[in-house]
């Protein structure tokens, strides 16, 4: 009890202030109409705030899952397209009562743990074999550059190789361009990487566009690696070596799309029997 009399002695001014700061209020609040209106339009202001507030921070956290959806019809409609773009090649075997069917599929994944400052990068996705997902499946960005291939799954999660990881191997071409070369990462920059055997008679030049060949059984053809920043004749070989800006940035990834190629194991299997006939 003492202790509460000493904390209302503490209080006592402050609290009487308050007191006194809300009977003048509520006094000059129904002292006419006008002062009441006015007092009235600046309390609906302030809580219009707050409550606008709360709301903006409720759509702040709403994005997040805004965007898987955005990503999910970004798949479905990935797979809609690549079903168009194959439409000329049905049409043409119609009349010969034969059936071809889409060589690639897409679907989602989000990046639980991603590494950039190693040698051997590689990236933890959300999805495994429950889920469909593959080994040999590629990953790309929602806007399509190039990150890596899948390589080991479980039930519930899949491990991509990074192209940030000096055993990654693509092949990559100018856009627009059947100029080809190998892309390969020296172990340094997070932001770039290198691309070697292009043609000295390749017209390339700083700046260009280097997408995926499609020769690779991960990548469709197209996907965008990187642009050219720098250029250099490899004088052994006299072709060029160029350092390429990646597309994609590798420090910063969230969502994913994974690209299955639906013919890779029949293709792998036929190569190696081929290589094993040769091999003696």
């Amino acid at each position: 009890m003492l202790k509460l009399i000493e904390f209302i002695k503490k209080i006592y001014l402050p609290l009487l202030f308050v007191v006194l700061e809300i009977v003048a209020i509520r006094y000059y609040a129904h002292s006419n109409s006008y002062a009441e209106a006015r007092l009235l339009a600046t309390s609906n202001s302030v809580v219009g705030g707050v409550y606008g507030s709360i709301s903006g921070v409720g759509e702040y956290f709403g994005l997040r899952k805004r965007n898987r959806v955005l990503l999910e019809e970004m798949a479905e409609l990935q797979n809609e397209l690549t079903r168009y773009r194959e439409q000329a090649v049905y049409d043409q075997l119609d009349s010969l009562g034969l059936e071809v069917e889409t060589k690639y599929s897409y679907m989602t994944a989000r990046v639980v743990r991603n590494t950039v400052s190693r040698q051997h990068n590689f990236l933890t996705l959300n999805k495994g074999l429950r889920d469909g997902v593959e080994t040999d499946m590629a990953v790309i960005t929602p806007d399509g550059a190039m990150v890596g291939y899948v390589v080991s799954c479980s039930e519930r999660y899949a491990v991509a190789i990074s192209i940030l990881n000096t055993d990654f191997n693509a092949s990559g071409k100018l856009a627009g361009d059947g100029h080809s070369g190998s892309i390969y990462w020296e172990g340094f920059d997070s932001h770039r990487v290198k691309m070697h055997e292009l043609s000295k008679y390749a017209p390339v030049e700083v700046g260009d566009t280097i997408v995926s060949t499609g020769f690779s059984h991960f990548f469709p053809e197209d996907i965008t690696i990187g642009y050219v920043e720098r250029m250099e004749v490899d004088e052994p070989t006299s072709s060029f070596k160029l350092e390429l800006r990646l597309a994609a940035d590798m420090t910063r990834l969230q969502d994913v799309l994974l690209i299955k190629n639906i013919d890779i194991y029949e293709l792998n299997a036929l190569e190696a029997e081929a290589d094993s006939l040769f091999r003696y």
